[in-house]
């Protein structure tokens, strides 16, 4: 996939052609939160920065996925919607976000600037691991 860093000068032209070959876009967090109060926190966050979830379902005990569809224009409400509700990203998940806010920037058409890109939204809630199921694992603590 094209990206575009944000230090490199690009025409709107070129963000043009960038966002129209858009797919889907892997995001990874972690919480140290509680599950039963982050999760509705976080869809109605969702929703309220435009974003429709297409699907939620939960991976293991302590972790969870959201897919959804947002508009590249509510981007960076999405953005600070995530950070708002106390989910750590992983440094590649500020890349694609960034990167996507830029693409946003760059937008001039404003057909283009509504085009809708899929994210998939992994949270794993640290608060859920305990001692035990780290010695259950059967490795040492470093």
């Amino acid at each position: 996939m094209d990206w575009i860093p944000p230090e490199t000068n690009v025409t709107p032209q070129e963000a043009a052609i960038t966002v129209r070959n858009l797919r889907q876009f892997d995001l990874f967090g972690y919480c140290y939160g509680d599950r039963l109060s982050l999760v509705p926190q976080l869809l109605s966050s969702l929703a309220d920065c435009g974003g429709w979830v297409l699907e939620r379902r939960t991976i293991s005990s302590a972790a969870m996925e959201v897919r959804l569809e947002i508009q590249l224009v509510c981007i960076q409400e999405l953005y600070a919607a995530l950070v708002a509700l106390g989910i750590e990203l992983t440094r590649g998940s500020h890349t694609t976000l960034t990167d996507l806010c830029t693409c946003r920037k760059h937008l001039s058409a404003a057909k283009d600037s509504h085009q809708v890109v899929v994210l998939r939204l992994e949270v794993n809630f640290l608060a859920d691991i305990t001692l035990h199921s780290i010695l259950m694992t059967g490795s040492g603590l470093a």
